[in-house]
């Protein structure tokens, strides 16, 4: 029997810091060899910082309409929101959206999280920031060239393989908690970097569409690699978005749009089915509706966070 313990990687922890110290002041970088949640780690943390174990998760959209007002037992600190990048090598029980799993193991996937103090305006299309920040980070485009990357509503990077259609990359979930009168953001990522059977990632059970991963942009890339190339660019779309919203962001989310002028199936209140006609300032999801006994149609938005969408016929 092979007792060989399995290398751990070098993820350039120090590298890192150095790089986001000056963009969030005090942020820890930590990466742990296996983890149950990365998100779930973090959000215990907020909230034992904040002094209430019990305090309610929520995600963008879905935001209780007041901040608690109670003080911590310690009082305000700025410790209690310090931001904080932990990465894990293995992850046993990470988490998607809609609570589907999403596990890891060393160096075949990238799955981290990040917390930071969040104060925008307004939640929507948060994931879409996201989503978009990272796509860029790990696919520049040139003037003129398609993406290889693109967005799958609300929360999916994805490997296109021709309009409307492509494998699942990767997935976004974010969470808040309140600590006191701020708000803390825990944005956790998950990357396919290199080919592994479906069955080693219970996240790709039932995807037909199959997945994809980042060594088929980049052969040589590894899982530090990626987390060197999207963490900065991460940290920077969110100040942007705390600043500025999801508004002008739009022009380059569209570009990227997997389901813009496709037959889509959304999973509402009530069923929808229509064609995707992009998404509006606010993230949501556009969905153009025939109106049956007229030649016309309508347009019904779809926010995040309430359905899931599925390409037709896929």
């Amino acid at each position: 029997m092979n007792t060989t313990p399995t290398p751990h990687l070098h993820w350039g922890a120090e590298a890192l810091w150095d790089e986001l110290m000056p963009l969030l002041p005090g942020i820890s970088v930590e990466v742990l060899a296996r983890v149950d949640s990365t998100n779930t780690r973090l959000l215990e943390r907020a909230r034992a910082m904040g002094g209430d174990p019990e305090a309610p998760v929520t995600r963008p959209g879905e935001l209780e309409g007041q901040l608690r007002s109670e003080r911590t037992p310690h009082g305000r600190r700025q410790a209690d929101v310090w931001p904080c990048l932990l990465v894990a090598e293995d992850q046993t029980r990470g988490r998607g959206r809609l609570g589907r799993d999403w596990v890891s193991s060393m160096g075949a996937s990238l799955t981290f999280s990040l917390s930071l103090p969040l104060a925008p305006t307004q939640w929507g299309g948060l994931s879409l920031a996201v989503g978009l920040a990272l796509a860029e980070a790990l696919d520049p485009l040139t003037e003129g060239s398609l993406p290889r990357i693109v967005l799958k509503w609300p929360n999916d990077l994805w490997l296109a393989d021709g309009p409307g259609r492509g494998r699942k990359l990767g997935g976004i979930l974010i969470e808040t908690v309140s600590v006191g009168q701020r708000r803390m953001c825990v944005v956790g990522v998950g990357l396919n970097v290199l080919p592994q059977p479906a069955s080693a990632n219970r996240a790709t059970e039932g995807l037909a569409h199959g997945y994809a991963c980042l060594q088929e942009l980049d052969p040589h890339v590894t899982a530090p690699q990626a987390l060197a190339r999207v963490a900065k660019a991460l940290v920077q779309a969110l100040r942007r978005f705390e600043a500025q919203g999801f508004a002008p962001l739009l022009p380059a989310y569209t570009r990227r749009d997997l389901l813009l002028g496709q037959p889509v199936a959304a999973s509402a209140p009530a069923p929808l089915q229509g064609v995707a006609d992009g998404v509006d300032e606010l993230g949501a999801l556009r969905v153009r509706v025939a109106n049956p006994g007229t030649d016309g149609a309508e347009v019904q938005r779809v926010l995040s966070g309430e359905v899931s969408v599925r390409l037709t016929g896929a």
